[in-house]
């Protein structure tokens, strides 16, 4: 799949801002590149801190939650959490319950069945409550598109406190009250939290009404950014604070489940973790780890190893978590796989591929589509939905999006066809008759108007850097920017012709190739590619063939000559420091 290679020229004066801020310029343009243009807005983004969070009182609708928990919590009402099962739902639910406990209110976690009930509030979930005694139902990370539940459970005399952040679809539920900042008519001045951030503001809004002490508060913080970072919320504004915070908190969690999760997943040990725990860490270890059991087992599993507090049983939870996990990952590789020969298949049959890709796997569990989706999407960037069959005549799907593609609002567009709905731009779910599909398909690609331009993923570039400039000041100047996620991406930096000295595979499976490179002033440095040495020999095969590849890694003087992206790095060994670049783009441009 060829690429966009795009050098940002957003313009400012960096030497200016740089020393007025106490950065490098290289540092100030990087921020320039990701929007952030003024320097009060350049100091919120490098120095932000809890002090800075907006008061949750300015969230619509803050105040009558407050009343509504204040007043159950004057009779002495039980609480229903009704939550979700991925990992924004559980940790929302996991702080409201602990929150409630420590105002000294009963609460308990409702969650429903992935494969069973689907996404979000559902009847079996309102009438366990009432039966449960439960008067006072909050939903989190759910609840905004849930009408009929609402009514349902107001209807059996529960009162309702809707907290979710998701798109609005049409009008409101008719709860006794909703914290969405996406409502219309929001107040509140950032839009993008999850469900577990709105959760959080609520928690603040009470613990300041009953004067609980800040630090308590602030302990909360690792589990927000926990759900931010996994629930792809866009790191920018309050969500770079949230997620700092909480990053620096989860080094020295008091929660026994997490430590222990750690620890299995070598992040960590008894005490106090291993090594720096960043925003990636979260995305491709802790985050799945959570989110696993809710997909093939029952969120049950994840709920306990957060509520463990015996060290050695949470090590045994952790374990199962990870071998869960494990066991996930596989499932999704054999769906991918299927996926990918589908489309293939499709592709050379009709001499194409459809703008928006629809696929069913039959004999896939269903909780995987959206991974497989996301898989789909990452190989042929194009708005791709997997879906599943399920009983009674019905397919059930989910869809990864591209950016050029609002997804929702294309879904929104056809939902007649659909028994059930829901999402943003860059993913949804929904559910629809079997006969439907081949006239969502028709629809859906028939309104597109994307272009072979959109279907080309764009490598945005923060600056052309020889790799001599790669210094560990440098380095550590680039950490300042994290963390790095969606809406904050890790810098890029470029240059166009190396020579590659020697070329080595490393890891268990060989799929990690490890470089000397040489650049056009004779400045050398290591550098690593990970998971695509097999790509990266069928490239240079292409282009200089099998003899130049076997003197590559014969450490051979060879005629390669190739341009990288980069991010440098510094590599730590024995108390010897010493800088490389991990390589992200590669190709070849001729001089």
């Amino acid at each position: 799949m060829r690429e966009k290679w795009i050098l940002e020229t957003k313009r400012a004066d960096f030497d200016d801002l740089a020393g007025k801020l106490g950065i490098s310029p290289l540092a100030v343009r990087c921020m320039v590149n990701r929007g952030v243009m003024k320097p009060e807005k350049m100091r919120l983004y490098l120095n932000g801190t809890r002090e800075d969070l907006p008061e949750p009182y300015r969230m619509k609708g803050m105040e009558r939650a407050v009343e509504l928990i204040a007043r159950a919590k004057e009779r002495g009402e039980r609480i229903a959490i009704a939550s979700d099962f991925d990992c924004d739902g559980i940790f929302s639910a996991y702080i409201l319950w602990k929150g409630f406990g420590r105002l000294g209110m009963d609460s308990r976690i409702y969650t429903p069945d992935r494969v069973k009930e689907g996404y979000g509030l559902n009847e079996r979930i309102v009438r366990e409550a009432c039966a449960d005694g439960r008067s006072l139902l909050v939903t989190c990370d759910n609840g905004i598109a849930a009408k009929d539940e609402v009514k349902l459970a107001r209807q059996m005399g529960l009162t309702v406190l809707v907290t979710d952040h998701h798109e609005v679809q049409g009008e409101l539920p008719e709860a006794d009250g909703i914290l969405d900042p996406k409502q219309e008519g929001e107040t509140y001045p950032y839009k993008n939290l999850c469900g577990c951030g709105v959760a959080f503001k609520l928690l603040c809004a009470l613990y300041d009404r009953w004067e609980i002490p800040e630090e308590e508060k602030w302990d909360l913080l690792e589990y927000v950014a926990i759900a931010t970072v996994a629930d792809v919320m866009e790191l920018m504004g309050e969500n770079r604070i949230l997620v700092k915070e909480g990053l620096a908190a989860l080094k020295h969690t008091k929660n026994t489940g997490l430590r222990a999760l750690l620890t299995v997943m070598g992040l960590g040990g008894e005490d106090a973790p291993k090594t720096e725990i960043r925003a990636s860490k979260i995305g491709f270890v802790i985050g799945p780890c959570f989110n696993a059991p809710g997909r093939i087992s029952t969120v049950a599993e994840s709920f306990g190893l957060l509520m463990e507090e015996d060290w050695e049983r949470a090590l045994e939870r952790a374990e199962e978590l990870k071998s869960i996990n494990e066991e996930r990952k596989a499932m999704t590789e054999e769906g991918a796989k299927k996926a990918f020969a589908l489309i293939d298949s499709r592709a050379e049959r009709e001499g194409g591929l459809p703008s928006v890709l629809l696929t069913v796997l039959p004999d896939t569990h269903e909780s995987l589509a959206g991974i497989i989706a996301g898989r789909v999407k990452e190989r042929y960037h194009h708005p791709a939905i997997i879906f599943t069959e399920t009983e009674g005549g019905m397919l059930k799907g989910s869809g990864r999006s591209i950016e050029s593609y609002d997804m929702f609002q294309e879904l929104f567009q056809c939902s007649e066809l659909f028994v059930r709905f829901g999402g943003h731009k860059m993913a949804a779910g929904l559910t629809l008759p079997a006969e439907n599909i081949d006239e969502l398909s028709r629809r859906l690609n028939e309104q597109a108007t994307l272009t072979e331009d959109d279907f080309c993923p764009e490598v945005r570039i923060d600056a052309a850097m020889p790799i001599g400039f790669a210094t560990e000041r440098l380095v550590e100047e680039l950490n300042r920017l994290e963390p790095f996620g969606t809406g904050n991406p890790k810098p890029v930096f470029a240059e166009q012709h190396f020579k590659i000295r020697r070329a080595r595979r490393l890891g268990k499976e060989g799929n990690i190739l490890k470089f000397r490179v040489e650049n056009d002033r004779n400045s050398q440095i290591d550098a690593l590619l990970f998971w695509e040495a097999d790509r990266f020999d069928e490239f240079v095969r292409e282009i200089w063939g099998e003899r130049e590849l076997s003197r590559m890694y014969e450490g051979r003087e060879n005629n390669l000559d190739v341009a990288f992206t980069y991010y440098p790095m510094v590599d730590e060994y024995q108390g010897m420091k010493n800088i490389q670049i991990q390589i992200l783009n590669y190709c070849h441009v001729p001089r």
